[in-house]
Order: C-alpha cells, then structure tokens, then sequence
C-alpha cells in the first residue's frame, strides 16, 4: 500500500443494499469505487440491469450502476454487511469467508455482541465494526430515499491494522458520508447502543413517536436511559444520561425508531439484538436494570 492512500480505488462488496448499505454502495460507486451488491437472485438482476437510484437531498438524485451477485467469489478490501440482526445468519452464506481472503467485515449493524460472532466465522483482526447514524429507507429494489440531512459513520475494530481503517474512511469520506476512526471498539459501540435502545424500546413498546414519549412517558424515558447509562459505563462506554435525554429532546418530534417501523410492518423485530443484548450485559456485570427487564419482557410477550 506504498501509494497514495487518498486516491485509492477499492473494491467494495455490500451485503444488504437496502437503506443504508445500498446508499454506502450507490455513493461509493459514484466515487469510483467497484462495488459488488451481494443480495437474493431477484434484487441481483434489478441492481444488474438498473443500478442503484438514489433521493438525497444531501448527495443529490443520481443512479450508478453496480455490480451484483448471490454471494461474493473473490477477494475485496472490504465487506460491508448492511442487513438487520434478524436474518444475519443465513446472510452470512453470501459472504463466504474462504472468497473474502484478506477483506475488511464491516458490520453496520445495531446492538454490541455481533462483532464476537464474526470473528468465530472471519479473520478476528479483520473485523472493523461501524456505527452509522442515518435515515434511509429502501423504497422498491434498488431505489434509496436518503431522508436525513446527515450520513455520519464511526469506524473501528480491535487489532485491524490502522492503515486499513483509515484507507476505507478515506474512501467513504470522499465519496461523501462524514468518516473518523474511532480508537476505541466498545466505547463507539455503546454509544450507539445507549442511545439507541431507550429510543427503540419505547417508541415500539407503546406505538408512538418519540415527541410523544418523551413528554407523555417522560419517567419511564428517564430511568431507561439513567439504566441504559449504567451499563455502558460498566461496558466501558459513555455514561451520560442528561446529555442522551438533551438528544432526544432535539430530535423532531415525528420521529420513528426503525424498530417501531418493524413493529408496524409486521417484520421480525431487533429485540434481542438490543434489549436481549442489553439485559446480558447488565447482568455480567451486576447492573440492576428493572424497567429494561419489563420493558423488554412486554415487547417480547407482544412479538410473540
């Protein structure tokens, strides 16, 4: 990798191009990046034969062609695993670790523990989890309406090489989401996680938006988010519960979590990906967290 890193051209697979993977693709593509699309047959054919269409009123309307396939078949320099924690396992198969070879694993994926998981199935030290805040919704196989006026994306991972975090963030970076690379795996990863879970659980557990559960179920928001804190500092995360409650607080009032569009929908839910995720955590490390164990126990006993 003796030459200029900034203008490197990668190859870039993308298993998932749904809201987010496939704007990561489509931009990345744009950039001049070769880009493999790895999804089911029919998504294949569409993103073969019409590219990636992407609405933003950040990046612009465009539409770029991409390569796809059903599973990848040779090496990239990294793989971008895009999809939900619900069908994880059986999407994996697309991502064989023998064609990866010497690959970046990228998980986008919410919650703490899948980075674990993937070094049980991929080079350990190749395993460079992401955190991604963006609203972006696949509205038909191969179109992307990117909603929000931000795409923002932490890259991290244990014992990766540094050289090869910092020629993937450069590449998104310049292809347009705003990239930094994060020293610290679990701290970036609970970040996330304590922002997230609060806001995931509640809107989903009473149906509503996230203007009217933080006025309407203000006590219940705050000691989620004080129980939320408690374990991410045990985890090694930041522990701030009035600044996550400042957050919400800013967020529009119409806000939706992706959980609670799952609810709506009738798709499988994240739960154990982040409530489940969250209560086994608490519980190694001796954190009490009663109105995570209820609240959790309520949407499991809805789901069901």
């Amino acid at each position: 990798m003796a030459h200029d890193s900034a203008h490197q051209k990668l190859t870039v697979a993308v298993l998932g191009p749904g809201g987010t993977g496939g704007l990561l693709a489509a931009l990345l593509a744009r950039a001049g990046h070769r880009v493999i699309c790895l999804a089911g047959d029919d998504t294949a054919n569409t993103l073969r034969t019409a590219g990636l269409q992407i609405r933003s009123g950040t990046f612009g309307d465009f539409t770029t062609p991409v390569e796809a396939d059903t599973e990848l078949r040779e090496p990239v320099d990294a793989c971008l695993i895009a999809v939900k924690h619900t069908s994880l396992h059986s999407a994996l198969d697309r991502v064989p670790s023998t064609a990866l070879g010497d690959g970046l694993v990228v998980p986008l994926l919410n919650g703490v523990e899948h980075p674990a998981t993937l070094r049980t199935r991929y080079r350990p030290d190749r395993v460079a989890p992401a955190v991604i805040r963006v609203e972006s919704t696949r509205v038909a196989p191969g179109v992307i309406e990117h909603g929000s006026p931000f795409a923002e994306l932490d890259l991290t991972g244990d014992g990766v090489p540094r050289e090869r975090l910092d020629a993937l963030a450069s590449a998104l970076a310049e292809a347009g989401p705003r990239t930094r690379v994060l020293d610290d795996e679990s701290a970036a990863l609970w970040a996330k996680m304590s922002f997230l879970a609060p806001f995931a659980l509640l809107t989903t557990l009473h149906g509503l938006p996230l203007g009217e559960v933080r006025t309407r179920h203000r006590e219940e928001l705050t000691a989620l988010v004080e129980e939320t804190a408690a374990v991410s500092a045990a985890c090694g995360g930041p522990a701030d519960p009035a600044q996550a409650l400042a957050r919400y607080d800013a967020f529009p009032p119409r806000t939706r979590s992706s959980m609670q569009r799952d609810a709506e929908a009738g798709r499988p839910l994240e739960l154990d990906a982040i409530g489940g995720a969250l209560l086994r955590a608490a519980d190694r490390h001796g954190v009490k967290v009663p109105v995570a164990t209820r609240v959790v126990r309520e949407l499991a006993d809805t789901a069901r």
